[in-house]
């Protein structure tokens, strides 16, 4: 595809991370597992390519390598991690495993000035990158030349600039390499050349083009949720065939306090997208009535989830397309190789696909992108603030902030302090500053005093992080006076909590779920 990045996936957990940066550089990137890259490659027609990060040890028999068509292509390419270990070893380098390794925060020397480097890194300059590694590269193949070197890497960084072919041992992808970002936009604009011209804008006008051809006069159902992803996908497809498009929303009974309630005045009232409500709160309540595992809890959520979801379209005569919210992380994931750490299903945000005996096309709109990519096309679409830039919530919904059995009190319980927390947030002005807030009740009860009275109750816990794309995550650091003021209000507001804790665990690279 003119004018793109094709990237090589290696196995990485945070090569997402990569088409981030690029498309971030207002440049289209796809990611590719390597097993399947040399027909990509023709299919594709990339203007550079990216060779991600991965687990696998260069040295060892058998493991991933680029398709030797990267090389004779005359296009730049950019190894990160094992990109570069792999590159060198394919090209005539050598990559050894040696007694010191590098993983966490590192010092980059930077030996010469470099268009990698351009505008922000100079001859002589030291700076902080993110290392995670234990092979290196001792010998560079022929027409490299090393233009930065850390501790434990004396190659940290390569260049070969009569074939445009760059290597990095760092991840420049991730936040810890604070200047990363600069060097893969200097990769895509200063090396591949690339104008940097794909927006959001002209994805809407095509996106609402192909959605036109492929439905023609069909009926689509939509999935609503009330989530950012499923809201902004029912209002993109209904602004390019309007009636055509029925929503369903499924009320479970673990949703947060009153937000059944505005789903549906919103869809209905507001964009008067033809909407069916279904209430199946206590059906959903009574399945999971003394169920304490968590993955047994998603995976009945998940199975009545598409019995009344199934029940309700079968109402829709002569649909013939299902709208999904599917995001390029999901196809990324469902393409990965096998073994692979991006194959990992997070379970904890998923309750399960739609059976194939509902006889529909899929219509995906959002194939091609990223969660805050999908925020932004809602900003184009005209939606408002709260809804597009609301907090994530997964599918299961509070069934997952509520560890141990669920029960009607214990749900109405946390409705309570959620409302109490997210309000003092608001009311602070951080909403935006925080990627996701959120209370969990623990299955922990604890003696207390209050006044005079003795008492027994639920210990309330509040999780609050920062993140640019949820894969790396660091918990929001509060003043003491906000969270005193928070677990007042909710131990004087809320019968059945007598003790509030805060999280302060962070999610490093490297790491996959976290709730």
């Amino acid at each position: 595809m003119k004018n793109s990045i094709l990237i090589i996936d290696f196995g990485s957990q945070v090569t997402q991370l990569i088409a981030r940066r690029v498309r971030e550089a207002g440049v289209y990137s796809e990611i590719v597992p390597f097993n399947k890259a040399a027909e990509k490659l023709d299919e594709f027609s990339p203007s550079g390519v990216i060779l991600s990060g991965g687990p696998a040890s260069v040295i060892g028999d058998e493991t991933p390598r680029a398709p030797e068509k990267v090389f004779s292509l005359g296009v730049p390419v950019l190894g990160i991690c094992y990109g570069q270990q792999t590159m060198c070893a394919q090209l005539g380098g050598t990559v050894e495993a040696p007694d010191h390794r590098e993983f966490g925060r590192a010092m980059l020397d930077v030996l010469e000035d470099s268009p990698l480097f351009e505008g922000f890194w100079t001859k002589g300059d030291t700076d902080q990158v993110w290392m995670s590694h234990g092979d290196h590269v001792t010998a560079i193949p022929e027409g490299f030349h090393p233009i930065g070197t850390s501790k434990g890497a004396p190659f940290a960084a390569i260049a070969d600039t009569d074939r445009h072919f760059y290597g990095v041992q760092f991840h420049p992808e991730v936040v810890h390499t604070p200047k990363g970002h600069l060097l893969i936009s200097n990769f895509v604009h200063k090396i591949c050349g690339l104008a940097g011209d794909w927006t959001m804008a002209a994805f809407k006008d095509q996106a609402i083009d192909a959605i036109r051809r492929q439905v023609g006069d069909g009926k689509v159902i939509c999935g609503l949720s009330g989530g950012v992803d499923s809201s902004v996908a029912a209002v993109l497809i209904h602004e390019a065939i309007g009636d055509q498009l029925t929503c369903v929303y499924v009320d479970n009974g673990l949703m947060r306090a009153g937000e059944s309630e505005q789903v549906v005045s919103l869809f209905r009232d507001h964009y008067n997208i033809p909407l069916i409500h279904r209430d199946a709160s206590d059906l959903f309540l009574n399945e999971l009535e003394g169920v304490s595992d968590p993955e047994t809890k998603r995976k009945t959520i998940g199975r009545i989830f598409i019995d009344v979801f199934d029940e309700e379209a079968s109402k829709i005569g002569g649909a013939k397309f299902l709208a999904q919210g599917t995001l390029y992380p999901d196809v990324i994931e469902s393409v990965s190789f096998s073994g692979g750490p991006s194959v990992t299903i997070k379970s904890h945000h998923n309750v399960g696909g739609l059976p194939e005996r509902m006889d529909l096309e899929l219509l995906e709109p959002f194939r091609e992108l990223f969660k805050d990519e999908v925020r932004a096309l809602g900003r184009e679409l005209g939606m408002a603030k709260d809804l597009v830039d609301r907090h994530p919530f997964p599918g299961p919904g509070l069934a997952i902030r509520v560890p141990g059995e669920i029960t009607r009190d214990r749900l109405d319980i946390l409705r309570k302090a959620d409302v109490i927390y997210l309000e003092e947030i608001r009311n602070a002005g951080l909403y935006d500053e925080i990627w996701q807030a959120f209370s969990v009740l623990l299955p922990v009860r604890t003696v207390g005093v209050m006044g005079d009275n003795r008492t027994y109750d639920y210990v309330c816990a509040l999780r609050a992080v920062t993140s640019t794309d949820g894969m790396t995550a660091d918990y929001y650091p509060f003043s003491h006076d906000f969270l005193g003021r928070v677990s007042t209000r909710i131990i004087n507001e809320v019968q059945g909590i007598n003790r509030v804790v805060y999280d302060t665990t962070s999610k490093p690279p490297g790491t996959i779920e976290w709730e």
